[in-house]
C-alpha cells in the first residue's frame, strides 16, 4: 500500500514529519522516500510517500503520525495533514491512532466511506 501525505502549503512540516518517523522505534522501519516537484521552490519538499506492507506497518505509522502531530505546538495541525491513496483524498488531522489505522485498512480494501471527509 503506498500512501502520500501532502505539505498542504507548509513544507516544513513534512521534513518534521519525515525527522519524526525517522527516530520513533516502531515506524523507523517504514519505507518513506520524499517527493519534491521541480520548480521555483526546487528541493523543498511537497510530499511524503509511504510504503505500508503489513497490517503492522499501518499501525506503526498511525501511531508515529498521530504522536507527530501531538508533540507539535500542543497539537496544532498545521501542514502535512492530507493523505492521498488512489482517487481518495481525505484530511487526516482530526483522526486518532486506531482511527488513522481503520481508515488505511479501509482504503486498501477499497472502501472509502471512512467517516472522515474525502475529498
Amino acid at each position: 500500500m503506498h500512501v502520500r501525505i501532502e505539505s498542504d502549503g507548509e513544507k516544513l512540516a513534512l521534513t518534521e514529519l519525515q525527522d519524526w518517523l525517522a527516530r520513533d522505534p516502531r515506524a523507523r522501519a517504514l519505507s518513506v522516500t520524499a517527493v519534491s516537484a521541480p520548480g521555483p521552490t526546487m528541493g523543498a519538499l511537497d510530499a511524503l510517500e509511504i510504503i505500508l506492507g503489513s497490517a503492522g506497518d499501518i499501525a506503526n505509522f498511525a501511531v508515529g503520525y498521530a504522536g507527530w502531530r501531538l508533540a507539535r505546538a500542543g497539537g496544532r495541525v498545521r501542514g502535512a495533514r492530507t493523505l492521498t491513496f488512489g482517487g481518495s483524498t481525505v484530511d487526516v488531522s482530526g483522526l486518532d491512532p486506531e482511527q488513522l489505522a481503520d481508515l488505511l485498512r479501509r482504503l486498501e480494501a477499497g472502501d472509502a466511506d471512512d467517516g472522515a471527509a474525502p475529498s
